[in-house]
């Protein structure tokens, strides 16, 4: 959304894609907390209740959740213990078990970090955020499930937030409970830890035992689907059948996971949504960030003591300052940069990360993987942001030049008669932020290396769904999909109207989704999906009229490829 402080150019969520795919560190103003955080919506009879039978045991003990509209539900249950402390950049440690029931009502925290300004009300209104509550004792998962017994396919979500900020909860289409109810399976999020907290290597301050401290943000989520492998039999889940998911820095998260060898056979089909493949650093880079913050704090180099101490706003504020002295003059590139950047997100260790992967390759390890692989067509959407056709093209002109800016522009009129020029110019904007057509050229990118290894395939989508909210203005921002797949066309009626359009597409998309966590295979009755290839990127498009179609955009987006 729209900060009001003019000296920084980028919004929160602009800074989530740039370290979700350049490995940017972006520091955002400090913010109140959230509006609220909401139990389920559903329209079906039935009341919310905590009977005896929504106890579920654990390898650690028994966890106590409730009842609501049919389907039992566990919020903040612990895979790790606080990462507090002496446990700061330490991978993380099984929970202390428990011999009480364990009561999982409500979230848990979210990793530290900066919250929303709450400046742009027509953003904040048509996504609805909840920013939840912060503390480091954050490794909590949250469980949706029709049934304790059983075995449903598993789907696993990993947050947007790029790896700077962002949680399981802070939208209300993460909800999981529409999922276990209407598509018969058990529905998973997760926190994890996030910036300077999950990305800081401290091995050459605190010795051998930090040797993977560059890394915990995602060796954490490795952890949490070890815990669901150990555990998840016990609320009704299939462990063979795991489909990780995760949207703009959580598609990031999907790309990432796909290469690490301690997260191999841990799932079995995964989808990247707008976002992925990013150009990351390596860790002698991010090395450079540790050494300048022990000099700039004035710290003795082998002191990790008071690093484990210090207040995390403190630490945080020191970490960018050291980012933006090791890091390239002049503004982050957004997008993959050609050049990869230190900051708040996985490196190159060669250890927990030894590739780019859907950068440079897919990455062999995880070929028998099949993966959905799409993008949102106004990526872009900045409400705050109303350019005249001129504003747009001279927008366009800075970013790419005179010619291309016209033939952008053009192409996109022609495609779009109807659509207002504001709305069109969050297709392709020019003045920095998301690109729908950048977007796309990476979704076609990262297919391309899937298809490369000649074993799974990989499907692609494409989400054109246009809002009635606001005049019909904000098209299909980045996360407009969330509310579908998730069959939130209700519970996200702020941003879908709940019309019956949107429900329609929300059962269609929530359906496809459940079937390619059940058979690794998006086709449900009525809309054959077919695989993807290099001469075709055949692409399912989601809309009111859903079909599939030979490179949506291909003549826009090759404008700016070259």
């Amino acid at each position: 959304m729209a900060r009001s402080d003019k000296s920084v150019a980028l919004t929160r969520r602009e800074a989530l894609f740039l370290s979700a795919t350049a490995g940017i560190g972006i520091a955002t103003g400090s913010a109140h907390g959230s509006d609220s955080v909401k139990t389920a919506v559903h329209q079906q009879p039935g009341g919310c209740s905590t009977p005896r039978s929504a106890i579920a045991s654990t390898q650690y003990g028994k966890v106590r959740g409730f009842l609501d509209g049919g389907v039992f539900t566990f919020k903040g249950v612990p895979y790790g213990q606080t990462t507090a402390g002496e446990n700061r950049w330490l991978p993380a440690k099984a929970p202390t078990p428990w011999k009480d029931e364990l009561h999982t009502l409500v979230y848990g925290a979210n990793c530290p970090q900066t919250l929303h300004t709450w400046t742009g009300a027509d953003q904040t209104f048509l996504q609805d955020w909840d920013d939840g509550w912060i503390s480091e004792d954050m490794l909590k998962l949250n469980i949706w499930t029709p049934s304790l017994t059983g075995k449903r396919p598993v789907m696993f979500y990993m947050h947007g937030g790029g790896f700077t900020f962002g949680s399981s909860y802070e939208l209300p289409s993460h909800e999981g409970a529409q999922m276990a109810r209407n598509h018969d399976v058990v529905q998973v999020s997760v926190n994890h830890r996030l910036n300077i907290l999950g990305f800081l290597d401290v091995s050459e301050v605190g010795g051998a035992g930090y040797e993977d401290s560059v890394n915990v943000g995602m060796s954490d989520l490795a952890a949490a689907l070890q815990w669901v492998k150990e555990n998840i039999a016990n609320f009704g889940g299939d462990p063979d059948r795991v489909m990780i998911y995760g949207q703009s820095g959580g598609g990031s998260k999907v790309t990432t996971l796909m290469g690490m060898p301690s997260a191999a056979g841990l799932f079995h089909r995964a989808a990247a949504q707008s976002g992925g493949g990013g150009n990351i650093p390596t860790k002698e880079q991010q090395r450079e960030v540790s050494r300048q913050l022990m000099k700039d704090l004035g710290l003795a180099p082998n002191d990790i003591g008071s690093l484990q101490k210090m207040e995390w706003s403190k630490l945080f504020a020191a970490g960018n300052a050291a980012l933006a002295k090791v890091n390239p003059a002049g503004p982050p590139v957004i997008g993959p940069s050609a050049t990869p950047r230190a900051g708040w997100g996985p490196s190159v260790d060669g250890k927990i990360i030894n590739m780019r992967s859907f950068f440079d390759a897919a990455p062999e390890i995880s070929k028998d993987v099949p993966m959905l692989i799409g993008s949102v067509s106004e990526e872009g959407n900045r409400m705050s942001q109303r350019p005249t056709e001129e504003e747009w093209h001279a927008n366009l002109t800075k970013a790419y030049g005179e010619q291309k800016a016209t033939a952008v522009i053009a192409t996109l009129k022609k495609s779009y008669p109807d659509k207002k020029i504001q709305t069109l110019s969050y297709m392709c904007g020019g003045a920095g932020g998301l690109n729908g057509l950048t977007m796309r050229n990476n979704v076609v990118k990262m297919a391309r290396l899937k298809s490369e290894l000649k074993a799974a395939p990989a499907y692609a989508y494409y989400f054109t769904w246009q809002s009635p909210m606001l005049d019909g203005l904000p098209g299909a921002w980045h996360t407009a999909e969330l509310q579908f797949c998730f069959d939130n066309a209700k519970r996200c009626e702020q941003g879908t109207g709940n019309t019956p359009e949107a429900q329609a597409l929300a059962k269609k998309m929530a359906s496809s989704w459940a079937a390619f966590a059940a058979t690794g295979k998006p086709s449900i009755p009525g809309l054959p999906w077919a695989p993807t290839s290099p001469d075709t990127d055949k692409t399912m498009v989601w809309d009111n009229q859903c079909r599939m179609v030979d490179d949506p955009e291909g003549e826009a987006r090759k404008i700016i490829l070259t």
